[in-house]
């Protein structure tokens, strides 16, 4: 399973860096491949909601739950579907604003994809990873 990892400083407070991610509504605005986020239920543990991504052109479509949440501390989801992953967002305190680390352990879909592309895949996911934190940042940073 890979696994992707990324940290980055955030001149905002935790608090509305938190809220921010916690609305998985707002994923569209800031990760790269999410096209749509529908049927949002719940809040905290158990809040569970249907996706579209798109990975090199493919359209993959799952599920995520939240299983971890810890408010402007840590919240970790459970996905599945076109992609199984668990994202794990820790979030503290820095320098007056809020130091974020995410880390992302996924299954590439190598029957939808090709094991050719896998490579690829992974590269491309870490370059994705890399400017969804950026957008973050700056939509924090507003």
């Amino acid at each position: 399973m890979p696994k992707l990892n990324k940290s980055i400083n955030i001149s905002a407070p935790v608090e509305k860096v938190f809220a921010y991610i916690d609305d998985p509504l707002t994923s569209p605005e800031w990760l790269v491949g999410m096209t749509e986020v529908t049927d949002v239920t719940g809040s905290g543990v158990g809040q569970h909601y249907h996706w579209k991504y798109n990975m090199l052109g493919v359209p993959l479509r799952g599920e995520t739950t939240v299983s971890e949440h810890v408010p402007n501390q840590r919240r970790v989801t459970e996905g599945k579907g076109g992609v199984t992953s668990t994202w794990t967002f820790t979030f503290a305190p820095h320098e007056g604003g809020t130091k974020l680390d995410l880390e992302i352990d996924y299954t590439i879909p190598v029957p939808v994809l090709g094991k050719l592309a896998e490579q690829l895949v992974l590269k491309r996911n870490q370059r994705d990873m890399d400017v969804s934190m950026e957008n973050l940042k700056d939509n924090m940073e507003v």
